[in-house]
């Protein structure tokens, strides 16, 4: 059975990186009151929940405050509890909440369906963030998000130091 964290209030929901441009691993991580739950995810994961974090606050009043930068870091040990697989986002209009809902990704057999169709079997993390915290989150993941690799200028694919091999420049 997948364990369920249930974050109602957090200190920080954020995401951070480990490892140099073009082998980093990509964590979020949820904290409060000693708690902390990490969860491995892909860039473009972070990079999604940040964008639509950013859709859902736009029809909302701006924050009036911002948690402080050294709460966005990681903190360690970097434990992963679960691999990030479905994302649920949502607003509650009763608390002023952003609902973020990470599970567990599925296993899947060679046609692609699931092996075990039981949810309860997966891990969950659920958190409720407040206005500000959202688009701290989304600041924090765009700068974090640009510290890899350079984007190439013909078809937008990452660089290594050394270049690549651009499918538009023969």
């Amino acid at each position: 059975m997948g364990e369920y964290h249930d974050f109602s209030d957090v200190d920080a929901f954020t995401v951070g990186a480990v490892g140099q441009p073009g082998s980093r691993v990509f964590f979020l991580q949820a904290r409060s009151d000693g708690r902390r739950v990490t969860v491995k995810c892909e860039k473009q994961q972070a990079s999604a929940i940040a964008d639509y974090l950013r859709r859902v606050l736009n029809d909302l009043p701006d924050p009036t405050d911002k948690p402080v930068p050294a709460a966005m870091e990681l903190t360690t040990p970097i434990d992963a509890a679960f691999v990030l697989g479905p994302v649920g986002l949502g607003y509650d209009r009763g608390s002023d909440r952003v609902l973020v809902q990470l599970e567990e990704v599925m296993e899947l057999d060679e046609e692609g369906e699931p092996v075990d169709e039981d949810d309860d079997d997966r891990s969950q993390l659920r958190v409720f963030l407040t206005r500000a915290q959202a688009a701290a989150f989304c600041e924090h993941t765009d700068s974090v998000v640009a510290a890899g690799r350079p984007a190439c200028r013909w078809c937008t694919q990452p660089m290594n130091p050394e270049g690549h091999r651009c499918p538009r420049m023969n």
